[in-house]
């Protein structure tokens, strides 16, 4: 039986790197939280072509954010993968009672995780093969989901 590794993190070139680690090991489910998601490069061709590989392969993805400004202005590539891809994958928006919420997580088939204890700092830390430390997030997500509504829906615009 695999050990799990536990990674903490305080800049954000390490949470970059922990991120990646995460999405690098999902298979089936990927479900991100953050405020706008300006601090991970959703927009890149790297971690594009990372996501669709996943999708292809029959990964499911799952975001929620505050606000979708930032990936509306800095991630075509993303709102091109969420059009290709809107079977197995969709982002939601809280709504005003949740905006409070400032942490960020990523969760990988629930054995992985990205946890940012704050989303204006980087310090955090990441999970490997820890099925344990992926509960509470994945708990939080859960309901953080329920309570959020679609949001970045591919559309024909100009008709």
């Amino acid at each position: 039986m695999d050990e799990s590794l536990l990674v903490r993190f305080d800049t954000r070139r390490d949470c970059e790197a922990q991120w990646r680690a995460v999405l690098a090991r999902a298979v089936r489910q990927l479900d991100m939280f953050d405020p706008d998601f300006s601090v991970f490069p959703l927009g890149s061709s790297e971690v594009d072509a990372q996501l669709r590989a996943f999708l292809h392969g029959g990964g499911s993805l799952r975001l929620v954010l505050h606000d979708p400004g930032h990936i509306e202005r800095e991630a075509p590539r993303f709102l091109r993968l969420l059009r290709d891809y809107s079977h197995l994958a969709e982002c939601r928006q809280t709504p005003r009672a949740l905006r409070q919420l400032t942490d960020s997580f990523c969760i990988a088939d629930g054995l992985h995780v990205l946890r940012r204890f704050h989303s204006d700092w980087m310090r955090g830390e990441a999970a490997f093969d820890a099925p344990g430390a992926v509960d509470v997030p994945a708990h939080r997500f859960a309901g953080i989901w329920e309570e959020s509504r679609q949001t970045l829906l591919p559309s024909v615009t100009g008709l």
